[in-house]
């Protein structure tokens, strides 16, 4: 039996295409390209930034990896690893967990980097200008290879580099003063 794959010409008929699968998909070129999984490593690190800010700000306002941001150039939507969100954003994202260009950006965006060079430059690189497209006022690059968190925050229309901490280091966020974090808190191997 011959499969026929869809192909979208806006990111609306892409939003209203459902194939009843839990799969998520990054819409490139007009095509459903599916996203892998995240290593249980990467997860583990997510993870831990999760609870961290959920104490912080409340468990509603913090979102992991299925939250989609739409972005302009290709693919047309992103899967972050982390995401806060703006408390306007929970009633918004009841019915889909998309974030549209037409809403607010939310306020963080974290990427967990993983070992293959192709995906360490989607993070490095692209994803980094995506997001400072969308005008998203802080991104983080949290980076196990090198144990670090790369903090970025939007000034005017690029992102500026807050710091790169490693170790001991307490992480510097302007948005999140009353943050108490130490990298080695995400970061650490022993820990996973």
């Amino acid at each position: 039996m011959l499969t026929v794959k869809p192909r979208f010409q806006t990111f609306d008929d892409y939003l209203s295409y459902n194939d009843n699968s839990d799969k998520l998909y990054e819409l490139f070129n007009g095509e459903l390209i599916e996203v892998p999984p995240e290593s249980g490593y990467n997860v583990q690190i997510a993870n831990r930034l999760f609870l961290i800010f959920a104490l912080m700000l409340g468990s509603d306002r913090v979102r992991g990896h299925g939250l989609e941001l739409e972005v302009r150039g290709e693919p047309k939507n992103r899967y972050p690893d982390l995401t806060i969100i703006r408390q306007e954003h929970i009633e918004q994202l009841s019915k889909r967990n998309t974030i549209r260009l037409s809403m607010e950006p939310p306020l963080l965006v974290v990427e967990v980097v993983s070992p293959v060079r192709i995906q360490r430059d989607r993070d490095y690189i692209a994803k980094r200008m995506q997001y400072q497209d969308c005008g998203i006022p802080e991104y983080w690059i949290v980076d196990p290879q090198t144990q670090t968190i790369l903090v970025l925050e939007l000034s005017g229309d690029s992102y500026t580099e807050v710091g790169s901490f490693t170790g001991e280091d307490l992480v510097v966020s302007s948005r999140f003063r009353e943050l108490n974090l130490r990298v080695s808190q995400v970061c650490d191997r022993l820990r996973l």
